[in-house]
């Protein structure tokens, strides 16, 4: 298997006109931001990341702090959701979301209570999220000790609480933040409902993860 590797590296240095092997990295080339950059403000961001979310079918609503735990519980009633998961977060702690959850009889069940089995019994998973992309209206979330990936990829709905100041203008500007913050175990970039069209061609939402995302953006 190594001889077939190396034999197939050897060809693609022969087509790129190359006789030995690279000892330096190549530079990346010099980013042209007018051209590439189609948000040149940080002003209007979170209102930018709303209708990309909405193209996105993530259901975006604004909400004020005081507010959006009671949303979250009137969503998850309103589609007969009853089992919670949600990271331990103490953003979310603060927005009083764990303790209306539980008030309102719901089964709340906090990332350090889970386990990999237990979190394919939930029905929805309510997180923060480490940054908002405003220009293609996508949820980035880091994973860690407290806050384990599958909160987001595996229950069938995924409620997402948004601060305005994590949005960022685009995936320029993520990729220089994450260069220089690191990605830890894994970074997931969530732009809508999951979805594939690998059979046929035809279009299914919700295969691979959640087939509904809704989003709720303080203000």
């Amino acid at each position: 298997m190594p001889e077939l590797q190396d034999d197939v590296l050897s060809r693609v240095r022969r087509s790129l006109g190359r006789t030995t092997t690279s000892t330096t990295p190549p530079v990346p080339p010099v980013i042209t931001e007018h051209i590439t950059r189609l948000v040149h403000s940080d002003i209007g961001l979170p209102e930018l990341f709303a209708r990309r979310a909405d193209e996105n079918k993530m259901h975006p609503e604004m909400a004020y702090p005081e507010e959006v735990a009671q949303k979250v519980v009137d969503l998850l009633k309103a589609k007969g959701l009853h089992k919670v998961a949600l990271p331990d977060s103490p953003f979310l702690e603060k927005l009083g979301i764990p303790a209306k959850l539980r008030e309102a009889g719901l089964d709340v069940k906090l990332w350090s209570q889970l386990t990999l089995d237990s979190s394919y019994e939930v029905d929805a998973g309510v997180t923060d999220v480490t940054f908002a992309v405003a220009e293609t209206g996508s949820l980035v979330i880091r994973a860690s000790a407290t806050h384990g990936r599958a909160i987001s990829l595996v229950p069938p709905v995924h409620i997402a609480i948004v601060e305005p100041k994590n949005c960022v203008a685009d995936l320029i500007d993520l990729m220089a933040i994450l260069g220089k913050q690191g990605v830890g175990s894994n970074v997931t970039i969530i732009s809508g409902p999951s979805k594939t069209a690998d059979i046929e061609g035809a279009l299914v939402i919700g295969v691979h993860g959640p087939g509904e995302v809704y989003t709720f953006i303080l203000q």
